[in-house]
């Protein structure tokens, strides 16, 4: 049995910017925050602010990690109707965080730190070898 997808405008999502009632829009789908509040780590404070509204770019300029991302799941409430969808930004000017979005290959994550570490051996051998 599936469930099917709640459907929600954004007149009704602006409802929810409150403590009472905190409703964020990240990726065109709704998350009903107001039980996180007191947890964010970030503080309520920054939930507030976006409640009501689309809050995807707030949401990935920060970087939020991988379990972050899946915390997102327990919140989840609907999807935006597709008459209000926000455009989706541009990915390439977000932080990622280990979350497989990298598209850098590896060995040039090494390349820098093994010269330097090439280097100081040099340098090392060097100053023993007088």
């Amino acid at each position: 049995m599936s469930e099917e997808k709640k459907i929600f405008r954004i007149d009704e999502v602006k409802q929810h910017n409150n403590i009472k009632s905190a409703w964020i829009v990240v990726h065109n789908k709704i998350y009903d925050v107001t039980e996180f509040l007191e947890e964010h780590p970030g503080g309520e404070e920054v939930l507030l602010e976006q409640a009501g509204k689309d809050a995807t770019e707030a949401f990935e300029d920060v970087g939020h990690s991988t379990d972050a991302r899946d915390m997102q799941i327990e919140f989840y409430v609907g999807d935006l109707h597709p008459d209000d969808h926000f455009p989706e930004p541009s990915r390439s000017k977000f932080v990622s965080l280990g979350d497989g979005s990298n598209q850098s290959s590896g060995w040039s994550n090494w390349l820098v730190p093994g010269i330097v570490a090439f280097g100081v051996a040099l340098l090392y051998r060097f100053y023993t070898s007088n």
